[in-house]
């Protein structure tokens, strides 16, 4: 740390905030697997959230000019892990998304948003002028798209719609036409039946279909959304208490350590935790954007308004599926729902913010 002031200069209020969030969603894995086969999911989630600190800390030791120096080759090995996983990658519940094997492998797309991360900021950053054109955005939008469309088809719709936030935050602060903006609007707006009818896999137009009416396929795929409802209904203002969700003890909440962790949360600690819990993202969030107002140029300032656009999009469409306001698409809650992937993919986001951070202490 000699190239900084002092390490009191790293910051720790955005570590503390994560490592919260990190507590609530492994008491919750605890509770939501208690007396079940997944009895071990939550020490597992301990071992990842440590392994996602040391993550962390190497993520900020290497200067992030040098990782945006190397944006070509980590794009490179992105699509080819891409193409290596829909070719070789783990089979399950009739998706490819997993290399490895059992119970040790890691799901390729998440760390693809880093890099897209990186992506858009070194793409940004290297502009002449003051607003995009058109062939600006058609060619960053075509750098985005590849590696959205390979993660689609293997199918995984809802991660690949994570890559939306981060281009679109870039696109704002380099400065757009509005004419632009309305095109696209018009754009995605004709092709949303076009890709709803022969993009979407059959599972993926039920749940649109279950979004919209629950009540259509109650049994079937509106059972998730109904469930979910219940469960966060349940909760009231101070919870049941843990290990007392009757829908998340009985079994009827589905992946209730995973992608509906929240319903559990909400079932079990009430109108309060889901309070308290949305109250530290909200404040991770903001010191992330703190941190962006303070970077020492504009390629930190792009890297950490990426981090924040895409961890705001994992956050509005979870909290939002879990109440029947967003369609299920299977986007996990950073930081508490269970899985490796994502707890070290969102810890490498926090070191690079604190990458951003630390540079600006650098004689």
């Amino acid at each position: 740390m000699s190239g900084y002031r002092t390490i009191r200069d790293f910051d720790w209020i955005m570590v503390i905030l994560a490592t919260a969030i990190c507590g609530l969603g492994v008491q919750q894995i605890f509770s939501a697997t208690h007396e079940t086969r997944f009895g071990d999911a939550w020490w597992k989630q301990v071992v990842w959230i440590l392994a996602g600190i040391v993550t962390m800390w190497i993520a900020t030791l290497i200067d992030y000019h040098t990782l945006l120096g190397q944006v070509p080759v980590l794009y490179a090995i992105s699509v080819v892990t891409l193409v290596a996983t829909y070719l070789l990658g783990m089979s399950a519940f009739g998706s490819r998304r997993w290399i490895g094997t059992g119970s040790y492998h890691l799901q390729v797309s998440e760390f693809v948003k880093l890099v897209i991360v990186l992506l858009v900021t070194r793409y940004m950053t290297e502009l002449k002028t003051d607003q995009l054109q058109l062939f600006d955005l058609l060619k960053i939008g075509g750098l985005v798209g590849l590696p959205m469309i390979m993660v689609m088809i293997q199918p995984d719709l809802g991660t690949a719609l994570t890559f939306i936030p981060i281009l679109i935050a870039g696109i704002f602060l380099a400065g757009f036409r509005w004419q632009y903006a309305v095109a696209a609007v018009l754009i995605i707006a004709l092709a949303a039946p076009v890709c709803y009818w022969f993009v979407l896999k059959d599972y993926q137009r039920s749940r649109v279909v279950s979004f919209l009416d629950p009540s259509h396929d109650p049994k079937g795929s509106g059972y998730q959304v109904i469930q979910s409802k219940i469960a966060v209904g349940s909760g009231a203002l101070w919870g049941k208490g843990v290990t007392k969700g009757t829908q998340t003890q009985g079994g009827f909440l589905p992946v209730a350590f995973r992608d509906f962790i929240f319903s559990a949360f909400a079932e079990e600690h009430g109108f309060v935790g889901v309070i308290v819990a949305l109250g530290l993202y909200f404040l991770l969030l903001m010191q992330i954007v703190q941190n962006a107002q303070t970077a020492p140029d504009r390629a930190g300032m792009y890297i950490c308004i990426g981090i924040a656009a895409v961890l705001l999009f994992h956050v509005l469409v979870n909290v939002g599926m879990v109440v029947g306001r967003m369609p299920v698409t299977g986007i996990p809650l950073p930081l508490m729902s269970s899985g490796g992937s994502n707890i070290i993919a969102v810890f490498l986001m926090l070191g690079l913010v604190n990458n951003v951070r630390l540079r600006r202490f650098v004689n």
